[in-house]
């Protein structure tokens, strides 16, 4: 007989770059045997399409969260994973780990603002390492054994996405071999800007010159600087995470800054161009062998230098 696979509740984070550095993870667990129901925002399901894992959409008011977490709790059979665990923790949150508890899942999780009792199980959280090694020594713990992380992220694409995308480039007149640039940056690093200063002249003045049609996807809200600062590219709003993870997919390139979409370039294996300026690369770089960390720590990188690493990625392409 085969042995019954484990059910795991996760909660996701709450940025695409993190839910991205997350899918390592995910399917180390799902190929140990646990039966994964993740709990995260509503986008989630749409990137993570291609695994077919279930995402649940996470509610607003932490009383509907709570009542989720324990409609999932009671999906469960048996004791659980090892040691009694059945849920894993990924936000660093207090309330995470709280309504956890509320629910009655035992959650492995960090300890991290003053959650431990909280949790069933909480653990150290790694200093001085990247992020996906944050997540993925989460597996050690649960596991019980470590291993090296993955060379590559693998995120999945499903053919319901490829074909939109597609589509979408049919539509347009966009050639597989594209660029797609991310001029766009949500949120800030130590307070800092994460948005290259010399995006738009690059794009304007540089790109060109490759003779590649260049792609902007902007997300909600970003419309209105797609256009006013990037009219030479082609403009495809409102895409789907899993439709732009099938176009990038597609592209011979990406140019992106310290974003959600940069991650999502990488995870797929398509050639990255990550211009970084305040972010720290050793700890939130795109991961995987494709991509090109330019400066970051505090400098932006010069034009030319993004030149020469776009001519690069090229190569062959």
């Amino acid at each position: 007989m085969p042995t019954p696979r484990r059910l795991l509740i996760v909660r996701l984070r709450n940025w695409v770059g993190d839910v991205t550095l997350g899918v390592p993870l995910l399917q180390r667990l799902g190929d140990e045997g646990f039966d994964l129901q993740l709990v995260g925002k509503g986008w989630a399901r749409d990137l993570l399409a291609g695994h077919g894992w279930p995402v649940h959409a996470l509610p607003k008011s932490w009383q509907e969260r709570v009542a989720l977490l324990r409609q999932l709790k009671s999906q469960a059979a048996g004791a659980g994973p090892g040691r009694g665990l059945n849920a894993l923790c990924l936000p660093y949150s207090f309330s995470s780990a709280l309504e956890f508890r509320l629910a009655g899942l035992r959650a492995l999780g960090y300890a991290y603002e003053g959650r431990s009792l909280l949790l069933a199980r909480a653990v150290p959280r790694p200093q001085g390492v990247h992020e996906l090694q944050v997540y993925w020594a989460l597996g050690d713990a649960l596991l019980g054994h470590v291993a090296p992380p993955p060379k590559r992220i693998g995120l999945r694409v499903s053919a319901e996405h490829r074909a939109q995308a597609q589509a979408l480039r049919a539509a347009h007149g966009i050639e597989a071999g594209c660029i797609v640039i991310c001029p766009f940056a949500g949120g800030t690093w130590s307070k800092q800007d994460k948005t290259w200063p010399g995006f738009a002249n690059f794009v304007a003045q540089v790109l060109p010159g490759f003779g590649r049609s260049v792609v902007v996807c902007p997300g909600p809200g970003e419309e209105a600087i797609a256009r006013d600062r990037y009219a030479s590219a082609r403009l495809l709003p409102g895409m789907g995470l899993g439709a732009y993870a099938a176009l990038l997919q597609d592209a011979a390139l990406m140019i992106s800054n310290d974003t959600g979409p940069g991650h999502i370039a990488a995870a797929v294996g398509t050639p990255l161009v990550s211009v970084l300026g305040p972010s720290d690369p050793a700890l939130w770089r795109a991961w995987g062998p494709s991509v090109q960390v330019l400066q970051g720590a505090g400098t932006w990188p010069e034009a030319e230098a993004v030149r020469a690493a776009v001519a690069l990625a090229l190569q062959g392409r």
